[in-house]
This record gives structure tokens, C-alpha cells and sequence, in this order.
């Protein structure tokens, strides 16, 4: 099977790690992007190179998906450890296994595996997985998932040397590999504010009984904005799921529930994945990995979290290509979730990982959806051009500030000429390091404040003659960096020479002048009083 592009990068990434010696790699790919055909296109070049294979995961869905994958994309078949199933002493090069049954050391003798691939990677750190990781040490590892954040914040990096490669959700779309994203804000406010905290989320319990009063209303938006979709819908506890498919089914809408305890959930899912446009399908947090229904559109959220990895996950059940339906984008119901305690994630956060763009993409989706769904990607692209041109203006007003403030202080080095001593040219003794290292922060605002400019001040040793020479002075009652600006800007001379005093008064007598010159004063050939008098006492 031929590679999209990008799971080409991602294949040779992998290989190309490994090869330099790096151990354990992960790789993340959005859901729908294919990743069980890389790590399968991963592994068919580990077996022709001699090498044996284990790949792991959680749930017999995946472990059925991967054998099923690895067959068709590679044609390798695959021995199955998980149960009642056995893969000891079996002929082929790749075993596809249950990690509570690989848990168990008794199932792990016997087998010599070279590379082993986490499905799902974002569980790797959980014991088990590393029980498992750690009696093959000399194997290579590689991780692949949709989501590499946690939950409970843990760092992957415990297992994983290196992120070989990763495809962002926004990329995929652009590059028309997953359909747009359209976020439908439905005016019902559901308050969470007595909803308790467990294990870094919402505890399910208390949100079923959170959204219990809201879930007529639910129904009726769901009848109302889903007739003509495919509708996913998330919900916390199987109670709620059931309560919920009650209230559709009332209304006439062609529903069906299924949970993990469900008897009947093959047919169920295969009733969905051949359904029409009107169909709810309605779960209790079960569908959230390993099941693909690519014709669903429309997925609706009824299981609040602060976990963007799961959120992905239950939005991610509707990012595929359907082009056989006719499907064109992927709606998400969003509901006003209350909660003066906890941030929320909203649909917002798959495509903005910058806090400011994201509020800015939340006010677009507030203000433009009125009744009308808004483009994800157009509403981001909206908000960062909203910021540039807000930066942009930001940084002209700052540097007009910036200008101005200039205007008003006075150049180093016609500071220090017109006072006739010159330390521009100070070259401090290479041996002193700390007179060598740029001017300190406090140096430089303490220049500013005196009148200097201290864009041209060149090492803290400069700096700090400077302020020496402008304290001094300022004892000696001489005129400051700011009397010499503004009087050498009328074509005063000198003025570094003359006493505080004089400079004072001349610049009070301008000012009253509406700042000009008074009236027989001539700047080229204006002497103080104070100058006057020193050469008559002398």
C-alpha cells in the first residue's frame, strides 16, 4: 500500500531514530490519519530485516484492528497473545497481544521480541505497560498515538526517548486528509460548579447528576440541529446513556445505546455504521478509541472535560473522510459549560494552543454563532490576523513612544562633549569581566531617568562612569542631561559648563515664551550669570 506523504515522514522518522541508536520513539498522528498503517508499514520493514515483533494494547478492538490492518496494508499474518490464545512457539514474526494478559510473566516466556509497538501510546506509563516494556530491554519501542498529553499530567518522556514525529490536527485538515471542523454553540447554559474533582477531571458521577435537569432540553436541540447528520453522543454514566435514549426514542429520532456492558454492541455498532442521516448513536465514554465510523458527522459532547487528550479522542470519531456519503465537515454540538472553577475544554482547544488566540477564537464562536455553525480553522485564521494587526499596532505605538521619549534624552557621547569630559571611548581592563558584560537593567533605567540615552551605553563599566560623572555633577549643583538637551536644542552653547541654576531659570523664561526663544537672547553668544560671575572672580 501506497504512503500518504506525511506517514512516509512519519515511517522514516521512526526508522531513522532507531537507527542512530535512539530506543524508545513516539509517534503521534490525529485520529483518522492512519497511524495503524504506519506502525504497520513500521514493522513489515522490521520482519524483512530479521526482526520480531510485539504489538500491544488495551482492548481486543485494537488488537483485532491491528491484525486486520497488518494483513491487508502488509500481508503478514500475525500470532495472538491475549486470553485463551497463545503465541508461544508460533512460526510468525509478529505477535499482536493483550496487555492484561502480557502482564501476566507466564505469558511473556518464551517469546525473543526485537521491537515492540505500543498502540494508544498515551497508557505506555501505566505499570503494566512498563512491566511489560521492561523484561525486553535490548527492544526497540515505539509509541503511537493521537494524543501525547495526559490527563494526570504524567511525562511520557519516562518512557519515551524521543518524539520522532507528529501531525498536527490543524495541518491534516489544510492538507484535506480530515474534514473541516464547524462548532455550533447551542444557547443552554449547564451549570458544574458542584461538580467534584477526580483523578485531574470531573467525577462521572457527579456530572450525570449535573446534566440530569438539562437533558429534555438536549434532546430537543440534538431532534432540532442532527436531523440531517450523524450524530455521536458522549455521555458519563451508562444510567444517563440509557435515560437519554429514552427521551430520543419519545421523540421519534432513530436512536440506539451502547456501553461496556452491553450484550449487543457489535450489532449496534454495525447498525450506526450502515444508517442514514438522522441516526444517534449514544454511549457511555466506550467509543472514545478504537472505533472507526467514518460517515458519522455530528458529535456531541455530553461528558465535559479538562482533558484536551479525551476530548480529541470523542471528537476525533467524526474527523474522518466519507466521501461516499457526501460528507463535507464534522459538526460539534457546544454547550455553555458553567464552571467558575475549572477550565474547560471547548472546541477552541484542537486548533489553538496560544491562551490569547484561543479567548479571541471563543469571542468568534460566541458573536458569529448565532444559530450558524463557524468554519474552526476560519475562526482561528480570523483571530491570529486579529492579533498580528493588533501586535503590529501595538508595536507602532510602541516605538512612536519610544521616539518620542528619545526625543526628550541626550546622546551619550553629546552628553559627554558638551561637558567636556569623554567616556564613549572607555575601554575597560579586559581582566574585569563584570566591567565588560553588558549594562545591568538598573543601569540602564537609572541613565533613562537621569536624561541619558542608553541605546549607545556599551558595557556596565561605561555605564557606570556615566553615572558617576551625572551624580557628581549633580552634587556640584552643574547643569543635568536634561537642561543640556533642551537648551542645546535652541542653539545654546556649552551648557554642560554652566550651573543648574542659570539652566533652570533660562528654560522657565522659555517656557512663559510659549517655548521661544525671549525676545534679545541670542543662543550663540549667551553667557550665564553664573558664568559671568566666575570669570569676574577670577
Amino acid at each position: 500500500m501506497e504512503l500518504r506523504p506525511y506517514q512516509e515522514e512519519a515511517k522514516n522518522a521512526v526508522l531513522r531514530h532507531w537507527h542512530q541508536g535512539t530506543r524508545s520513539a513516539l509517534l503521534v498522528l490525529p485520529t483518522g490519519t492512519g497511524k495503524t498503517i504506519v506502525f504497520s508499514s513500521i514493522i513489515e520493514e522490521v520482519v524483512r530485516h530479521g526482526g520480531r515483533a510485539l504489538v500491544l494494547a488495551h482492548r481486543g478492538e485494537l488488537l483485532d484492528q491491528a491484525a486486520d490492518k497488518l494483513a491487508k496494508t502488509t500481508g503478514l499474518g500475525c500470532a495472538v497473545e491475549k486470553a485463551e490464545q497463545s503465541a508461544v512457539d508460533s512460526w510468525y514474526n509478529v505477535v499482536v497481544g493483550s496487555v492484561q494478559t502480557m502482564t501476566r510473566a507466564n505469558r511473556r516466556v518464551g517469546h525473543d521480541f526485537t521491537h515492540i509497538i505500543i498502540d494508544e501510546a498515551h497508557h505506555a506509563i501505566s505499570p503494566s505497560y512498563r512491566a511489560i516494556i521492561d523484561d525486553y530491554p535490548d527492544a526497540k519501542l515505539l509509541g503511537v498515538t493521537a494524543t501525547a498529553d495526559r490527563g494526570d499530567k504524567r511525562n511520557l518522556g519516562d518512557v519515551f526517548d524521543t518524539l520522532a514525529y507528529e501531525y498536527q490536527l490543524t495541518t491534516a485538515i489544510r492538507d484535506g486528509y480530515l474534514v473541516p471542523i464547524k462548532a455550533l454553540t447551542i444557547p443552554l447554559t449547564i451549570n458544574l460548579d458542584n461538580v467534584k474533582q477526580s483523578a485531574g477531571d470531573f467525577s462521572a458521577g457527579d456530572l450525570g447528576s449535573a446534566i440530569e435537569p438539562y437533558l429534555e432540553q438536549i434532546a430537543d436541540h440534538i431532534q432540532r440541529e442532527c436531523a440531517s447528520r450523524k450524530t455521536v453522543v458522549f455521555m458519563p454514566l451508562i444510567a444517563t446513556s440509557q435515560r437519554f435514549l429514552a427521551m430520543m426514542l419519545e421523540r421519534g429520532v432513530e436512536s440506539r445505546e451502547v456501553n461496556g456492558d452491553s450484550h449487543d454492541r457489535a450489532d449496534t455498532l454495525a447498525w450506526f455504521n450502515d444508517a442514514g442521516p438522522g441516526a444517534v448513536l449514544i454511549n457511555a465514554m466506550l467509543l472514545t478509541e478504537g472505533w472507526d465510523c467514518p460517515s458519522a458527522d455530528c458529535i456531541c459532547v455530553l461528558r465535559p472535560t479538562k482533558i484536551r487528550s479525551l476530548y480529541a479522542q470523542m471528537v476525533g470519531r467524526g474527523t474522518r473522510l466519507s466521501p461516499e456519503t457526501g460528507k463535507e465537515n464534522l459538526l460539534i454540538l457546544d454547550f455553555l459549560w458553567h464552571s467558575e472553577r475549572h477550565e474547560l475544554c471547548r472546541p477552541v482547544h484542537l486548533v489553538c494552543e496560544n491562551q490569547d488566540i484561543s479567548r479571541r477564537v471563543a469571542e468568534i464562536l460566541a458573536e458569529e454563532s448565532q444559530g450558524e455553525a463557524v468554519d474552526l480553522l476560519g475562526a482561528e485564521a480570523g483571530a491570529e490576523s486579529t492579533a498580528v494587526a493588533e501586535r503590529e499596532e501595538s508595536l507602532r505605538k510602541l516605538l512612536e513612544e519610544q521616539r518620542h521619549r528619545k526625543r526628550a534624552l541626550v546622546d551619550p557621547l553629546q552628553y559627554e562633549m558638551s561637558i567636556g569630559k569623554q567616556t564613549s571611548d572607555y575601554m575597560p581592563d579586559m581582566h574585569d569581566l563584570k566591567a565588560l558584560a553588558p549594562p545591568s537593567d538598573a543601569q540602564l533605567a537609572l541613565l533613562e531617568k537621569s536624561g541619558i540615552n542608553p541605546d549607545d551605553v556599551t558595557c556596565q563599566g561605561h555605564a557606570s562612569r556615566l553615572i558617576d560623572t551625572v551624580n557628581k555633577r549633580r552634587s556640584a549643583g552643574m547643569t543635568t542631561p536634561k537642561q543640556i538637551r533642551c537648551l542645546e536644542r535652541y542653539g545654546f552653547r556649552e551648557v554642560g559648563t554652566w550651573q543648574f541654576d542659570d539652566a533652570n531659570k533660562l528654560i522657565d523664561r522659555i517656557a512663559a515664551s510659549r517655548w521661544r526663544v525671549p525676545t534679545g537672547i541670542d543662543p550663540s553668544s549667551y553667557v550665564p550669570l553664573g558664568k559671568i560671575m566666575e570669570a569676574a572672580n577670577v
